[in-house]
């Protein structure tokens, strides 16, 4: 896209990034730590409310590796999803792009195919982590950071019996995923009723608060020089020879050697002012914040069949879960509210009467697939690192590690191969 009448160039960086929630924060922190003079832009305010950095359950750690795109899903995609009671809820409507991925996303729904999205999620998952337990050894930031562990709920006999089946496969992965005993979850949670078959634990089980993570992280990356440009929003790119050569703002132009698209469910309509179109399509997801009860969990808990989960966040406790397919509404259902807190009862029934203080819904980017798109686009200075899905807190900060390698000309830590944004391109016309 070329401007008319450019406005003047507001600075010179070597990379700007577009987007400021984790994803983008963790490519502007490899990239600054690589030497890099970085400079993010962020539409709203840092760890505002229009970013999933600030109403998620923050999970990060080995647990939830398995893509969206499972087997099984796609009599769930066909039948179950058309309820609005259903966990994951389709609304259909005329949309080409939709229908395209909905198209992809079924044929991702094989074990050959489930298999590989693990693998490169688990992989990314251990390498984040790892990352995480570096960066939060700062004061600044350690008390946003918390690892005791998760637990892993089934309501039904049939789910505890089919999770039981798979924990020496996922062991095998290397994650420390076990069977509770008999009396061993009254020993985690002691002031928690449950009315469940049976749980799991994973003690790499590990969690953000957010939005209080993003803001801190924010402040450490301008001590470190990152330039952070809020309330800025990107409107349009000037593009020559196949490289961008100016990115435009509504506070002014820009003129970095390169650009990294990182902006959540945004970066589609970010991309496409480059002409670059990206397969993904906005998942909306719910959070309810609410009073920590006195029978409140002490570690998250992931309430399976429910497709939920909660995590303690001090006097609050957040509940996160349901998965819509709504477009870029961010709109609040009370009907899907209501079904949210009638899981949790379901599970633990003593916290029927807990006075919630805050309903959030925010739009995760999703890749038919479930694996992110990361790395270079058909413009030459021009990368992508969008896609984490329901997972981004648990995969931004290897994914940002590999934009800044990619960048720096080092050999990746991170596979990049499965993670090819342009893998979907000749997969369907």
């Amino acid at each position: 896209m070329t401007s008319e009448a450019a406005a003047p160039v507001r600075s010179d960086p070597d990379v700007v990034v577009v987007g400021g929630g984790v994803a983008g924060l963790f490519c502007a922190y490899h990239l600054r730590r690589g030497g890099a003079a970085v400079t993010v832009l962020e539409r709203g305010g840092l760890g505002g409310p229009q970013s999933c950095s600030y109403g998620n359950t923050g999970f990060v750690g080995t647990h939830g590796a398995a893509p969206l795109a499972e087997p099984g899903m796609r009599s769930f995609r066909s039948l179950g999803m058309l309820s609005a009671e259903a966990p994951f809820y389709l609304e259909l409507r005329a949309d080409r792009e939709l229908l395209r991925w909905l198209r992809l996303f079924g044929r991702a729904c094989t074990p050959a195919a489930a298999a590989a999205g693990f693998r490169a999620l688990i992989g990314m998952k251990k390498r984040s982590l790892e990352i995480l337990l570096e960066l939060c050894e700062s004061p600044s930031i350690a008390a946003t950071f918390e690892s005791p562990g998760i637990v892993l709920a089934y309501k039904t006999a049939q789910g505890f019996a089919d999770a039981g089946r798979a924990v020496s496969r996922t062991v095998a992965n290397a994650v420390p995923l076990r069977v509770l005993g008999p009396g061993e979850l009254d020993e985690l949670e002691p002031k928690t009723r449950f009315d469940i078959r049976g749980a799991l634990y994973n003690p790499e089980g590990a969690y953000l608060h957010v939005p209080e993570f993003v803001v801190e992280f924010g402040r450490m990356l301008r001590e470190m020089g990152v330039e952070i440009c809020e309330h800025t929003d990107l409107t349009g790119f000037e593009i020559k020879a196949g490289k961008i050569e100016r990115l435009q703002t509504n506070r002014g132009d820009f003129r970095p050697r390169d650009v990294v698209v990182a902006a959540g469910a945004w970066s589609t309509e970010c991309a496409r002012m480059a002409g670059i179109g990206l397969t993904l399509q906005p998942i909306k997801g719910y959070s309810v914040t609410m009073d920590m009860p006195p029978s409140g969990p002490s570690r998250p808990v992931l309430l399976s069949e429910g497709r939920m989960a909660m995590v303690p966040l001090g006097e609050r406790l957040r509940i996160g879960g349901r998965l819509e397919l709504t477009g870029m509404s961010t709109a609040i259902s009370e009907r899907r509210v209501q079904g949210m807190l009638r899981t949790v009862n379901e599970y633990l029934p003593d916290l029927e009467k807990t006075p919630t203080r805050e309903t959030w819904s925010g739009l995760r980017p999703c890749t038919p697939d479930g694996v992110p798109l990361i790395g270079r686009t058909a413009l030459r200075n021009l990368l992508i690192a969008v896609g984490y899905g329901h997972i981004g807190m648990g995969l931004a900060p290897a994914g940002g590690e590999l934009i800044g390698q990619i960048l720096a000309g080092e050999q990746p830590t991170t596979d990049p191969a499965p993670l090819r944004p342009d893998r979907f391109d000749s997969t369907i016309s």
